[in-house]
């Protein structure tokens, strides 16, 4: 199923999944308008093309004591393909980045949003990870002081209304 063949019916399974991806099929059918059976054949298939890609529960990073939040520039000593793979290698196995974004337009090549317990904990990864990535040529950080939008809900409106 392509994205651009979507209609009404996908379009709210996939929102009303995005909001709380728990909900029994049977909810589901009667919230979108259709009988339970047309409602299971399509989540099965947004599954099958990859548009849902699969369910999480989200957690509470402070109820686990996942207090500091930060953002972290990394700039590389070289731009090449071998340097950008070492580097996505090793930050790959760091469970505490959450988010790595290959950026351009800034003074950083990459972008990392990074949970961590405290502020000790967050030097031991930047000392005892980050900066002894092979090309690790500077790294800055910002810390979160107040979260303001926390959504994992992607905008639908553009392909069509609901």
């Amino acid at each position: 199923m392509e994205s651009l063949n979507l209609d009404r019916y996908d379009l709210k399974i996939l929102a009303a999944l995005q909001h709380d991806a728990r909900i029994s099929n049977q909810e589901l059918a009667e919230r979108i308008g259709l009988s339970p059976s047309p409602c299971s054949r399509r989540v099965k298939q947004l599954e099958e093309s990859g548009l849902i890609r699969r369910q999480v529960a989200l957690l509470d990073p402070a109820k686990l004591g996942l207090k500091l939040t930060a953002f972290v520039m990394i700039g590389m000593d070289r731009h090449t393909p071998e340097r950008f793979a070492g580097f996505e290698q090793v930050i790959s196995q760091c469970p505490e980045v959450l988010d790595c974004c290959l950026v351009t337009g800034m003074d950083a090549d990459y972008h990392l949003r990074v949970v961590v317990p405290d502020m000790e904990h967050y030097q031991q990864l930047l000392l005892g990870t980050l900066t002894r990535i092979e090309g690790v040529s500077s790294v800055r950080s910002s810390f979160v002081l107040n979260q303001i939008i926390a959504s994992t809900e992607l905008p639908l409106k553009h392909l069509g209304k609901h």
